[in-house]
């Protein structure tokens, strides 16, 4: 059986959860809430990608999209706005946010066209 094509962005993903788990050492975040929650939404984010990447399920896209909004939304609903972890988690959640909506338009919009001539 072979790899799906849209995999690709399940990886991207996977890297990205992974750097959103090493983030608060990488930026010295002080704010207990910040750093449990890149902890927490990065391993649910790479937990997800890698059931993914062995399982394809639709639904697995979907709720990595929800995450990457939450990862967006979490400084203002958990009180850390105007902080390095905001800049971070935003930046990170914009990116997680763009490959799964890019990998879902794939699976959904850019299906082979056949030819009429053939």
């Amino acid at each position: 059986m072979g790899r799906r094509r849209e995999a690709v962005f399940d990886i991207y993903n996977l890297v990205i959860a992974a750097f959103l788990i090493v983030s608060p050492w990488l930026f010295a975040l002080t704010r207990e809430t910040a750093r449990v929650d890149a902890w927490l939404s990065g391993i649910v984010i790479a937990l997800l990608c890698l059931a993914a990447l062995r399982l394809f399920a639709e639904w697995e896209e979907w709720i990595v999209l929800v995450c990457g909004a939450w990862v967006v939304a979490s400084p203002w609903l958990l009180g850390f706005p105007h902080t390095t972890a905001m800049r971070v988690d935003v930046g990170i959640g914009i990116v997680v946010m763009y490959m799964a909506a890019l990998e879902l338009w794939l699976i959904h919009y850019d299906a082979p066209t056949a030819r009429p001539w053939s």
